[in-house]
């Protein structure tokens, strides 16, 4: 098995420009990464050739080749070939985007290096907020409006509102530490910066309406607490002060003096301009989102719903899920987007399950097999995109019209997501735990309609006669 990986590995550097062409190395949970120097270099048309590929993509100067869920064992094969050191290749750590060189269309360049900063700093975000929905979630099953068997006034009710909530208030923090990763700051300045947003001194003077100044400049008091956009932006901006201070101060004093001026310029720079910046776009965003739904309304979340998996395909899908963390954060539930996100999952899944029934060819059967179950458990959506849907194409129809159905349902249910759950397996269903029986059960009926829908579609109309291995 290992020489299976090994090969793959092999391939995929030689595809993209060999050892010479990568100057980084990563991996997200379905994704090998490279970063590389020339574009040019890279034959993604080879590499999805490949036995074991499943597709590329490139996002900035990143080629990202899809694996599938074996993608830490190709990793491995990876690392080995590449000959990098354990903290280069540490999956959360990226270099700095930087914009290709043969990219002309400026706009496109910095839409892409948007996308893959979003995407860097939030990725390695989503184990913190598994564990504190997870703590959220047990509270709502075992509190009063479920089970009955926590009461709220008892210690382990209290410990884990807490738990679950701290993920949430200390937003900052964590993505202080994440977007430092991705943008090439030391992490504990970016954690540094992000407990500054949210010291308890400057809450207390935002509640009480009391003005503040920072080296004189007026600062626009504002909580940030939960807030993402503004750290994300702080920290990137952060990038560069730092990277001057360690430039041109002598190494002798550098340790000393290079973060302490880092923080010094940040300051006034986080808390006057760029903080209220992204505090009002951020704003801007979650509102937009909430009065979408106003005008849209369970119609929006049908076509979420459809559309999602088009936005995993090309990186836009991180958008929403910033926008969705944001809202959680802000009002603690959302029913528009997060609801949506779970019926196009089981529509992934319900893919998988039609093209099992449907295809014929042993090989493919299986394959489609294993898309259909790693979708239903590990909640990974690619293979069964990539494996399938691009595939075959026609099977994105039943892709879109199981999410749309499902979608459909829930929205005219009112169906609520009532716990932010960062998952894509069956246990996305228990977002809709904590609100009440009937939104747990309509949440579900909605998921399972798109499943249903989706394997039938693509059952009847996802391949044509030749594909499923049928004559005549």
């Amino acid at each position: 098995m290992s020489d299976k990986y090994k090969t793959i590995a092999e391939s995929i550097i030689e595809l993209s420009g060999g050892n010479s062409n990568i100057s980084h190395a990563l991996h997200c949970a379905t994704r090998v990464r490279f970063n590389v120097i020339n574009l040019e270099a890279v034959n993604t048309e080879k590499i999805k050739e490949v036995p074991g590929v499943l597709g590329v993509m490139i996002v900035g100067n990143q080629v990202q080749i899809i694996v599938g869920t074996e993608v830490n064992y190709v990793f491995d094969e990876v690392v080995k070939q590449l000959d990098e050191t354990s903290e280069a290749i540490d999956y959360t750590t990226q270099t700095q985007t930087q914009t290709p060189k043969n990219d002309k269309n400026i706009f496109k360049s910095i839409g892409l290096g948007i996308l893959d900063g979003l995407s860097g700093t939030m990725g390695p975000v989503i184990p913190a907020i598994v564990a504190c929905a997870f703590f959220k979630m047990l509270s709502a099953i075992l509190g009063p409006d479920l089970l009955n068997i926590l009461p709220l006034e008892s210690d382990l009710s209290t410990l884990f509102t807490f738990v679950g909530d701290a993920g949430f208030y200390f937003f900052p923090v964590i993505v202080g530490y994440t977007a430092a990763k991705k943008f090439g700051v030391t992490p504990v300045l970016g954690i540094l910066l992000g407990a500054i947003l949210i010291h308890p001194t400057l809450i207390q003077m935002v509640n009480e309406g009391t003005q503040f100044t920072v080296y004189g400049l007026p600062v626009y008091m504002t909580n940030y607490s939960g807030s993402i956009i503004p750290t994300i932006m702080s920290v990137w901006v952060m990038s560069y002060v730092e990277r001057f201070f360690n430039r041109y101060i002598p190494s002798s004093i550098r340790s000393v003096f290079a973060p302490a001026f880092t923080i010094m310029v940040m300051l006034p720079l986080a808390l006057t301009l760029i903080g209220p910046a992204g505090a009002i776009l951020g704003n801007y965003v979650v509102n937009g989102l909430l009065g979408l739904q106003n005008y849209v309304g369970f119609l929006g979340i049908a076509i979420i719903a459809a559309l999602y998996p088009i936005l995993v395909m090309t990186g836009m899908h991180m958008v929403l899920i910033t926008a969705l963390f944001q809202i959680f954060a802000t009002q603690g539930w959302d029913g528009f987007a997060a609801p949506a996100l779970c019926y196009a999952s089981f529509s992934v899944m319900g893919v998988g399950i039609g093209a099992f029934f449907r295809l014929k060819d042993k090989s493919q059967k299986s394959l489609a097999a294993s898309y259909a179950i790693t979708a239903i458990v590990a909640g990974t959506s690619e293979p069964t995109i990539y494996g399938i849907c691009t595939r075959y194409k026609k099977p994105f129809i039943g892709l879109m019209v199981g999410g749309f159905a499902g979608g459909l349902y829930g929205g005219m249910m009112n169906v609520i997501s009532a716990t932010l759950v960062p998952s894509s397996s069956v246990t996305a269903t228990l977002a809709f735990v904590g609100e009440s029986t009937s939104n747990v059960v309509h949440g579900i009926i909605a998921s399972l309609i798109s499943l249903v829908v989706a394997a039938i579609c693509t059952y009847l109309f996802g391949f044509n006669k030749d594909e499923v291995g049928l004559r005549g």
